[in-house]
């Protein structure tokens, strides 16, 4: 049974390198078959179809997210300390070319053409995303730790967009530090650092 899930684990690392690299419809069953050396039909047996595979992946990732953020939260006491964890992360994560840039903003680009249960999947993220970001400007705001300029909602839904922002300059302009250029006046902002 080990073998089985982790052959499902390899295929779905397999497809997140595939669909951050190309989108949704820039990899096949083929393309995978051939990273992770083996045939077509055993991933159909872990995934009937590229949906059930991308449903799964974007699922997955969403519950891989929201358990960071809560350990963030119980590690990191501090609302501002979060945020900049948070923007530290995926400084790190494109920095090394570990994960460079957010399977779902990714996605989110193409929802037109994703079929509905990827696209719920992909929305569900974003929700989750914004709700815990909203609660960490609020308690930021209470603290006097964060200076908003707006509700914690917007707040949220512009630092979320300022981020996945980032990420796409990064990789347009084919250089790392476009993501720290562009957040770095964000987190001074919100810290009232001038």
């Amino acid at each position: 049974m080990t073998h089985v899930s982790s052959t499902a684990d390899d295929i779905l690392a397999c497809a997140r390198s595939l669909i951050i690299a190309g989108g949704y419809n820039g990899f096949s069953y083929a393309d995978v078959a051939e990273v992770v050396g083996i045939r077509k039909p055993s991933i159909h047996h872990h995934f009937a179809s590229k949906v059930d595979l991308v449903r799964t992946l974007v699922s997955r990732y969403r519950a891989e997210a929201e358990a960071g953020l809560s350990a963030l939260e119980r590690n990191v006491p501090d609302p501002r300390d979060q945020l900049e964890n948070y923007v530290a992360y995926w400084k790190a994560c494109i920095n090394d070319a570990t994960a460079p840039f957010c399977v779902c903003a990714l996605l989110a680009s193409e929802l037109p053409i994703l079929p509905e249960e990827v696209a719920l999947e992909v929305r569900a993220h974003f929700r989750s995303l914004a709700s815990w970001l909203t609660a960490v400007m609020e308690r930021g705001k209470r603290k006097g730790q964060l200076k908003l300029s707006g509700t914690a909602r917007v707040e949220a839904e512009g630092f979320m967009a300022t981020i996945h922002g980032a990420m796409l300059s990064a990789r347009a302009y084919g250089d790392p530090k476009m993501f720290g250029v562009i957040t770095t006046p964000l987190l001074d902002r919100l810290s009232n650092k001038h």
